[in-house]
């Protein structure tokens, strides 16, 4: 097998108009962002417009990006806002 062009896969977390967050897995950020923001993204981010992904890690495969949006789901919304401050 070759090792063609590896898709890359993101972890995110989205800041919606409530002041709440938002977090996924994509392997586009931009184009998930927009999804969201036309309405057609996850049911809970539809009452929630806009959005706006504040953060992003890439990981190395779709897996592992799975794997990551279950973790940053459980962490506290001020953990999230210092991971997010940190990153920036």
């Amino acid at each position: 097998m070759s090792d063609v062009s590896k898709k890359s896969y993101f972890a995110y977390i989205a800041l919606c108009s409530d002041g709440t967050y938002y977090v996924g897995y994509t392997d586009d950020v931009a184009k998930r962002e927009k999804t969201h923001n036309s309405g057609k993204g996850a049911k809970y981010t539809r009452s929630r417009l806009p959005v706006r992904i504040v953060y992003f890690e890439e990981c190395c495969d779709k897996s592992c990006a799975m794997s990551r949006e279950w973790h940053l789901k459980r962490l506290s919304h001020a953990q999230k806002e210092t991971l997010i401050k940190d990153k920036k």
